[in-house]
């Protein structure tokens, strides 16, 4: 479940508001209440990319391939984006498209909580616009974004 708000006119695009709930955890996470600081990762471990349970999109599988990633199969994009929330996993990287609800909560709780969510070029994830589909989404650990950025334009020009 996840709830999300838009402040100023629309197309503006500006997440304020965000919660997902967690109903196997028993938990919501909400962008009013942070869960604090995001946890170390664990020193000399290999990044962790939460992907689809059925089908890691190939984009994932080419950044595993040049930055040597450990892939997490994994539930919903609520689901994923809360894994990097919570520790459990370093990036949530989707080329795969869906609609902009799919992602505006987890993205608000995620800014929140201090991660990074972007467009996999870099650029600001908009919501609340015409077209409702949004083509991609990274969600990462801060100190991650420059890395995965960097070996997302590196696939995309091979």
């Amino acid at each position: 479940m996840a709830l999300w708000q838009r402040t100023g006119p629309a197309g503006s695009g500006e997440l304020t508001a965000g919660a997902v709930a967690l109903p196997a955890r028993g938990q919501v996470l909400s962008a009013a209440t942070p869960a604090g600081p995001l946890p170390p990762p664990e020193t000399g471990a290999r990044v962790r990319i939460v992907v689809s349970r059925t089908r890691a999109p190939r984009l994932v599988q080419d950044i595993s391939d040049l930055i040597d990633t450990e892939l997490v199969p994994l539930g919903s994009a609520g689901a994923k984006v809360a894994a990097v929330i919570c520790g459990e996993a370093d990036a949530y990287v989707h080329a795969g498209g869906f609609y902009e609800w799919d992602t505006a909560a987890p993205v608000a709780v995620a800014r929140a909580a201090g991660c990074h969510a972007s467009r996999i070029d870099g650029s600001p994830l908009a919501y609340n616009q015409v077209n409702l589909m949004m083509p991609d989404i990274l969600v990462c650990r801060p100190a991650l974004a420059g890395t995965l950025l960097q070996a997302i334009r590196e696939i995309k020009e091979i």
